[in-house]
């Protein structure tokens, strides 16, 4: 609705102070002339908004004016809470995130406080893996505030690996991303664009030094992009195998990659080629299967598959 992009590009402004009409349409997901027709809309409301021409122009609220954040409706509210603080993961941005909206809390209405309450009390956010295993998140808020405020980084890092050495590293911070339960540092180095696990970090010290932004940059695309080419690059072992009905019913599960199956042959097995990262992956799996997975393709991997079983046997053997 247009009352509701109207009030949308008002926020935008009043929290970016100024903004092109490019930034704003991509924001609202509407074409530049369609902004332009609503800040039209929003002067002629005596909102104080106005055009500023030239290369750093756009558009701008007066820098006085400030307007009341409507209150949330229950939709908001329930979108909101669905994003428990335990979610962070560090506790001590996790312990500021339960403060902020505490507070957030008690200003709402009373029906709608009540409502939070009675959402917080049925939802529950364990981000510990089945394993147990968890991310060292101790550097996250360091991190944090170096990109807030667009400062350099000096920290340490360890690459990934066994036997990797720490490496000492100045970089430009530029963004934070979150994949599921670990967190990315998307920087800018001597040596191009890098991403960081959050994790690997051991030691992070923000230097006071402005941070060197490219004016272009988008985080979204700019992740988008580089997991795509990491993907591409992945190596790619592949194999054609047969699955019994239930071993192939556990690849659907594991979400593994691979191909369309052809249809199920008169045992209700299934054929279908496996992409793998490494012969030893493969060997790997297919051995875990057993005797429900047979080896169409290639050739090597089904006698080292055969290797095996009979170096077991031999192993074994009374």
């Amino acid at each position: 609705m247009k009352s509701d992009r109207l009030l949308s590009a008002l926020l935008l402004l009043q929290a970016y102070g100024r903004m092109t009409g490019r930034e704003m349409s991509k924001r609202l997901e509407v074409s530049q002339r369609t902004i332009h027709r609503d800040m039209e809309s929003l002067s002629a409301a005596g909102v104080p908004v106005f055009a500023l021409r030239g290369a750093r122009g756009g558009w701008q609220l007066d820098e006085g004016w400030r307007t009341q954040v409507p209150a949330l409706d229950e939709a908001e509210l329930l979108a909101l809470l669905m994003s428990q603080p335990r979610v962070v993961g560090d506790g001590s941005l996790a312990g500021a995130a339960e403060r902020a909206l505490r507070k957030l809390t008690a200003a709402l209405p009373a029906s709608l406080r009540e409502r939070a309450a009675a959402i917080r009390q049925r939802l529950y956010v364990d981000p510990t893996g089945w394993r147990g295993t968890t991310e060292n998140l101790a550097m996250l808020p360091i991190v944090q505030d170096a990109v807030s405020r667009d400062r350099k980084l000096s920290m340490t890092y360890r690459r990934a690996g066994e036997g990797a050495e720490a490496a000492e590293r100045l970089i430009d911070p530029l963004g934070l991303v979150a994949k599921g339960s670990a967190w990315y540092l998307v920087a800018r180095t001597p040596n191009g664009f890098r991403t960081y696990r959050v994790s690997r970090i051991e030691q992070a010290a923000i230097v006071d030094a402005p941070c060197e932004r490219p004016a272009d940059f988008d985080l979204a695309a700019h992740w988008k992009s580089s997991t795509d080419a990491f993907r591409d690059g992945l190596p790619r072992y592949r194999a054609t195998l047969r699955l019994e009905p239930r071993a192939a019913a556990w690849v659907r599960r594991w979400r593994m990659a691979w191909t369309a199956p052809d249809p199920p042959d008169a045992d209700g097995w299934i054929t279908f080629q496996a992409h793998f990262e490494h012969p030893d992956e493969a060997c790997f799996i297919v051995l875990g299967f057993g005797a429900r997975a047979e080896v169409i393709e290639p050739a090597e991997l089904r006698e080292r598959v055969l290797d095996e079983v009979r170096a077991v046997l031999a192993r074994t053997a009374i």
